[in-house]
């Protein structure tokens, strides 16, 4: 390298230009660090993650919906076997369910593919499933949709 080359100097912190214009340091005011003010000072939305209606209330239901029972080709939503859907502003969801009867062939495994089947719902921190027998499932709960499937329209 011969003499007439030189370096390019190094940039350094102290040579910071303040682009607000407020403190430099030929001022000799020392620059402060701003840059996680606006991120701490941020607040959370507030609207809740959960409850009636919400994004979340639905995509868990559209999760149910991809659930068949074995015996009768309908999703176990639209043949009424979800009785509630509720999730909470801490994004854990309570599904209340039923079976068509209590001797059901899925009885052991309904509930626990049903939880699974929630709790991998994105945004879910925790699901329950609470399956009741009252009050007791009949045709009736079916939605049109289910009963049209079933050529019971």
């Amino acid at each position: 390298m011969d003499s007439s080359t030189q370096k390019p100097p190094r940039a350094r912190v102290e040579d910071a230009i303040d682009t607000d214009g407020a403190a430099t340091p030929e001022a000799g005011t020392p620059r402060t660090r701003d840059y996680l003010d606006g991120f701490l000072a941020a607040k959370p939305a507030a609207d809740g993650v959960g409850g009636a209606g919400s994004d979340l209330q639905a995509e868990v239901i559209a999760a149910l919906r991809e659930i068949f029972d074995p015996e009768i080709p309908v999703n176990i939503y639209d043949l009424g076997l979800i009785y509630g859907v509720e999730v909470d502003d801490n994004a854990d969801a309570t599904v209340t369910m039923t079976l068509t009867t209590p001797h059901c062939p899925v009885a052991e495994s309904m509930p626990g593919e049903v939880e699974l089947r929630v709790a991998s719902v994105p945004g879910i921190r925790d699901a329950e499933v609470n399956l009741v027998w009252d009050p007791p499932w009949g045709p009736h709960k079916m939605s049109d949709e289910a009963r049209l499937e079933l050529g019971m329209l």
